[in-house]
């Protein structure tokens, strides 16, 4: 059984292989662990590793980590679809939040907001009807009307790829997202800089990176499960 630090390494090796092949910097891509699986002990392990940004996608755990894990070297990243009525739970707790895709959300946000928040729009590319995000036609239209709300900050936009073994598939989805991007970030709106590219996970990441990702969301494949006993 590997351990954290073998997969860390592993992962690092494919990541800087996957910079390599697309002409880009290993600075440029920022891993997000995704903790929400595993201890407080276990996210630890990871921050020794020297891994800064950790995600989570449920309020209970986001507050229980952070309750556990007292740093401030930490960026805090919500990954998980929020309900209006949570958001207050957290936007004042995190860095980033990948998953604004509607205006209750955002409006939730400026109201409990105390200083402007970075955040990603998530966008579902594949169409499929078991994924959350705005539709790509409406993006544009969305993220104009978020000018209205000056604690919301568009630092990027997120998806999701289908888990399929379809590599050009998956490819094809993360090419149209970084389309989106450029679309949006070259009409130069001061709430929506839009330089950044949420997507890639333990399945698929080095793809993500070969289209241009800059934050890659990493659960299993970094952090393993709690069920393999003690590193």
């Amino acid at each position: 059984m590997d351990t954290l630090q073998q997969r860390m390494q592993k992962i690092e090796e494919e990541i800087q292989a996957a910079c390599d092949r697309s002409g880009r910097k290993r600075q440029d891509v920022t891993i997000v662990a995704v903790t929400k699986q595993v201890s407080a002990d276990r996210a630890r392990e990871v921050m020794e590793l020297g891994i800064t940004d950790l995600g989570e996608n449920r309020p209970e755990g986001l507050l229980a980590k952070q309750e556990s894990i007292e740093s401030e070297n930490l960026s805090w990243h919500f990954i998980g679809n929020v309900q209006s009525r949570k958001v207050k739970d957290i936007i004042n707790q995190v860095d980033f939040l990948h998953s604004l895709d509607r205006l209750s959300i955002a409006k939730e946000i400026q109201k409990r907001a105390t200083v402007p928040v970075d955040c990603f729009v998530q966008v579902n590319v594949s169409g499929e009807e078991s994924k959350s995000g705005i539709e790509p036609t409406n993006l544009e239209e969305f993220i104009i009307q978020l000018a209205e709300y000056d604690k919301i900050r568009v630092a990027g936009l997120m998806t999701m790829a289908p888990y399929t073994e379809n590599e050009e598939w998956i490819r094809t989805i993360f090419r149209s997202l970084r389309s989106l991007r450029d679309q949006i970030a070259a009409k130069n709106l001061d709430h929506a800089p839009c330089a950044l590219l949420s997507m890639g996970m333990s399945n698929d990441y080095t793809i993500a990176i070969e289209e241009g990702a800059t934050h890659v969301r990493i659960g299993t494949a970094l952090v393993g499960t709690e069920s393999e006993g003690d590193e």
